[in-house]
């Protein structure tokens, strides 16, 4: 095929950024292709419909999408609300999703299994940049298809790939065979979960915002439930860069958990390990038994349930024919990681990024949303919309509109990774979504190492005596 200008272009995922992406490459008169593995848009945000983001309404949503939604008469959320995931749902992605200018683009329950280039695989290069790439993917009844598109847009998030228990990024010994009894995500405590926590000694593994709102949710539900006890174990003995910020923070649902946690230990309700390291978990009717190092010292806990907030991680395989940059460390594109590296930055001062720092040595491919940072636990909700801004400007032909700055962040005390249950979630949430500070995501990448604290507050660690 000489011409492929005349093909539409491919976007993974319908969460808020693969539907924002469809509505700014309407908006420019592009035709867009959503593919969405689950049966309906927002599916990822759907396991997470119980959680409230810690970004109001005016930060989630995409600029495009509130065009078209007006247009149509819809009926705008106040800004200043903190939405749940569910409310994302039904008041945002479906109204957008349902519109004529997106629905007849949408293919629902259908999974994409690969990209690559029409005829080429990833060795050969004459004629590559002429080729369009063919997306191969599997439709609700399970028949193989194939669709050539000029361009992809991977908005599929992470939320399918939660990071493990272990400390070295493996999953620990036993972790596998205890399956049936931990929770990786954000387990619906105080509401369709509740039967399984009630009265039980629960171990919540991680040092992000969904670690801390799964503690407190716990500990709420110890007042209805006597017997309920939370142990609340940190990889890494970060708790002050993580508790800190408090009024702070911009955001101040997200520095209300904070304090909330640190009241909780202060006061010794929430018992603290850190820095705590698993390092082999053994089912023991009706629980497991968790060892590892507190410190230096072995220690053994007897528990009945685990939540493991670790984060989460991108699936890169769908890609694997394509010739594509990603950094070792962070998994992120080249130029974009180290303006994300979790070391260094925070969510509030990652600065604003296009398609110059998600572009791919394969022209025309871009990793976007909570899935473009890689395990950076970092993203917030609007970059995902200013990165597809940038992205469909520059495929509309538009380069100076791609170069061009439109997002404006809150200034945060804190940032944690992710969206949490119960209160107030991430600054966008779980990307579909997940280890960002926001992810619808990916939540996506909702949870994980809270990597991304700058806070000021002080606040003691409290570890309890292990029999």
């Amino acid at each position: 095929m000489d011409d492929i200008t005349t093909l539409p272009v491919a976007v993974i995922g319908a969460g808020p950024v693969g539907l924002a992406a469809a509505a700014h490459l309407v908006q420019r008169g592009q035709v867009p292709v959503v593919f969405e593995q689950g049966s309906e848009v927002g599916a990822a945000i759907r396991q997470w419909a119980h959680v409230r983001l810690f970004s109001p309404w005016q930060y989630t949503v995409d600029a495009a999408a509130r065009t078209l939604l007006l247009a149509s008469g819809w009926d705008e959320p106040e800004a200043t609300d903190l939405p749940t995931g569910g409310e994302i749902v039904s008041r945002y992605l479906e109204p957008l999703a349902h519109l004529p200018q997106i629905a007849p683009h949408l293919r629902l329950g259908a999974r994409v299994t690969a990209v690559t280039k029409q005829g080429l695989d990833k060795v050969t290069t004459p004629g590559r940049s002429r080729r369009p790439f063919d997306l191969r993917w599997v439709d609700a009844d399970g028949t193989e298809q194939s669709t050539l598109v000029r361009a992809v847009i991977d908005a599929s998030g992470t939320w399918g790939q939660p990071g493990p228990m272990g400390i070295d990024g493996l999953a620990v010994p036993g972790e596998a065979a205890a399956r049936e009894l931990i929770a990786y995500g954000i387990p619906d405590v105080l509401g369709a979960d509740r039967a399984t926590y009630a009265g039980k000694t629960v171990l919540v593994v991680g040092s992000g915002h969904s670690a801390i709102n799964a503690a407190l949710d716990l500990l709420a539900l110890e007042a209805e439930a006597p017997g309920t006890r939370v142990l609340w174990a940190l990889r890494r003995n970060r708790i002050e860069r993580l508790l800190g910020g408090g009024l702070n923070d911009q955001l101040p649902e997200r520095g209300a958990l904070g304090l909330a946690a640190k009241r909780a230990i202060d006061a010794g309700r929430l018992e603290v390990l850190a820095p705590f390291a698993a390092s082999r978990v053994t089912p023991s009717h009706p629980g497991v038994v968790v060892e590892g190092k507190l410190g230096s010292i072995d220690v053994k806990l007897g528990v009945d349930r685990i939540i493991v907030a670790t984060g989460f991680r991108p699936n890169l395989g769908l890609l694997s024919e394509l010739r594509i940059g990603i950094d070792p460390a962070t998994e992120a594109p080249p130029a974009l990681s180290p303006l994300i590296d979790p070391n260094v930055h925070s969510c509030g001062d990652v600065p604003p990024h296009g398609v110059d720092e998600l572009s791919h040595p394969d022209a025309g491919v871009y990793i976007v949303g909570a899935k473009s940072y890689g395990r950076a636990p970092t993203f917030l909700m609007a970059t995902g919309y200013e990165q597809v801004r940038s992205i469909v400007a520059e495929l509309a032909g538009d380069p100076v509109a791609a170069r061009q700055v439109h997002l404006v962040l809150p200034q945060t005390g804190v940032c944690g990774t992710a969206p949490v249950t119960g209160g107030a979630g991430c600054c966008g949430g779980p990307a579909a979504s997940t280890s960002s500070c926001c992810v619808a995501d990916e939540v996506a990448k909702a949870e994980g190492e809270a990597g991304c604290g700058c806070g000021t507050s002080k606040s003691s660690t409290r570890t309890v005596e292990i029999a």
